[in-house]
């Protein structure tokens, strides 16, 4: 039995009437999450389904759905909100999908069509009262690394979206080690401000919550203030950590901006919360250090879906400034000799149609170090770091953080391999003209070392979206795509400088 099922099972026992999930609409006590998660579980196992995509907002009925399928033993694929139709195929042709649990029939059933993906009517399921279909599929099955619960696809920086393989027992494993170390209480009320399709918030806003006997609040992400694949209504975004009284939550690199600069603009605060956990992307020091100011309960982490979300995190025990904090109890971790991350424990399975993984550590892909006490600093991702053409190692990543603070710059992308000098595309803000991002650049380059700073910029035509296939849903650039779309101004800037100065 699922060591979260059997928690949920006990907490419904001891403490019944204590809120497990709520939204705006619905409060569910431990005891009802309890009974509805069993009673679906055995209505999905009446459809001899045993490969599930989950495409739905975040809510109550997401979570009821993701612990139904964990209790039914049945593997579980969320769909991400920001993946477009030939993703979403991918995902249902790779993983051989059964059938789609979705709000969404009548729009998925057209999707379908366009995609050439056949399928039957829609059967209707009530999930705690809301309107769902469950729609069967006719595609070939696929080979699964067994035992595998669920299915969790990265929009990678390359590529097509890969599928990671991961066991009931290791996703467990790691929520149990994250609500040790962030000190998870039945007291929290953690705020889900990430898809749930996500595996971070998946892990650690639904499943590590709910092992300590805690609440989750579990607004659409539209009550968030979250729209299309990266819009935030900053207003609502900061009303609503105020409004559900949280304790605890996750963000990712641009939600910590935007509340700092609310904050520092005049909003109030937020007075509930004691963990503020950042990660998903790199975080800049400077963001870390306003943070601090402000008094802002914030913890950098770090992790991979490969290990199931999360490796690495600071705490109110364990907090070094410009690390990741300490590994959960669970990792270990080694350095290979260039420096990249090596991590044993929690891994997934294998990947989707490839060979089952089966070595004791992952290469992360990062590059980095673990110091005397512990704590784990990155450098940047190894395929990312580039050398100059006067032999210098640049993380681009640390270069876009600098830059990505100053107010007159949405997003950036640093390019400068075997080049004499580093040039960015650069998203401006709205009204930014070229003067003031010119401004902000020599600002960025003033906390910079000359060989990492930018010598020379080109406007972005249009802002990195997912939609264009520029940005993935952990807020990165996806480099060789921006690299192939503007590389014929990048290279009349180095063109331009050469001739200048001869």
């Amino acid at each position: 039995m699922s060591q979260l099922i059997t928690a949920i099972a006990q907490h419904a026992q001891d403490r019944p009437d204590a809120i497990a999930i709520e939204s705006a609409h619905i409060s569910l006590t431990y005891a009802a999450l309890n009974r509805l998660s069993r009673s679906l579980a055995t209505e999905l196992s009446n459809h001899e389904l045993h490969v599930v995509a989950l495409l739905a907002d975040n809510g109550p009925a997401w979570c009821i759905a993701d612990l139904a399928c964990l209790q039914a033993k049945i593997t579980l694929v969320p769909i991400p909100h920001f993946f477009s139709p030939s993703q979403i195929a991918h995902l249902i042709n790779s993983a051989g999908i059964d059938a789609i649990i979705t709000p969404q029939a009548e729009q998925l059933q057209q999707l379908l069509v366009a995609l050439h993906i056949d399928s039957d009517a829609a059967v209707p399921l009530s999930i705690e009262g809301e309107a769902f279909s469950v729609i069967r599929l006719h595609v070939p099955n696929r080979e699964l690394p067994d035992p595998c619960a669920k299915i969790t696809f990265t929009s990678g920086s390359t590529g097509e979206p890969k599928g990671v393989c991961l066991q009931s027992s290791v996703m467990q494993t790691v929520s149990v080690s994250l609500a040790h170390v962030t000190g998870a209480n039945s007291h929290d009320r953690h705020l889900s401000l990430l898809p749930y399709a996500t595996l971070l918030e998946n892990i650690g806003g639904v499943y590590a919550p709910l092992l300590s006997g805690a609440t989750v609040v579990s607004p659409s992400l539209g009550e968030i203030g979250l729209s299309g694949s990266s819009g935030l209504d900053v207003q609502r975004f900061v009303g609503m950590l105020i409004q559900s009284r949280a304790t605890t939550c996750i963000m990712i690199p641009q939600m910590l901006h935007a509340l700092i600069a609310a904050v520092e603009a005049g909003a109030p605060k937020p007075q509930t919360l004691r963990f503020i956990a950042v990660g998903g992307a790199p975080v800049s020091e400077q963001l870390l250090q306003r943070a601090a100011a402000l008094r802002l309960p914030v913890y950098e982490g770090y992790g991979l879906s490969e290990a199931s979300s999360v490796v690495a995190v600071n705490s109110p025990a364990a907090h070094k400034a410009g690390s990741v904090g300490k590994l959960l109890p669970h990792v270990d971790m080694l350095s290979a000799d260039d420096g990249e991350i090596l991590v044993k424990g929690g891994l997934f399975s294998g990947y989707l149609g490839e060979t089952a993984f089966t070595d004791s550590y992952w290469p992360t892909g990062d590059i980095g170090h673990m110091d005397d006490d512990g704590f784990v600093y990155l450098r940047g991702r190894k395929k990312h770091i580039f050398i100059t053409a006067f032999g210098r190692n640049v993380s681009p990543e640390w270069v876009e953080r600098e830059l990505s603070l100053e107010p007159p710059i949405a997003q950036c992308c640093l390019f400068g391999e075997a080049r004499p000098f580093n040039v960015a595309v650069i998203v401006a803000q709205n009204h930014a003209d070229a003067q003031m991002i010119q401004n902000a650049v020599n600002s960025a380059n003033a906390q910079l070392p000359d060989y990492a700073s930018i010598s020379a910029w080109i406007m972005a035509e249009e802002a990195f979206s997912i939609a264009n296939g520029l940005w993935t849903g952990t807020g990165r650039p996806r480099r060789q795509f921006i690299l192939e779309q503007y590389e014929e101004q990048i290279e009349q800037l180095y063109n331009d400088k050469t001739n200048k100065e001869t």
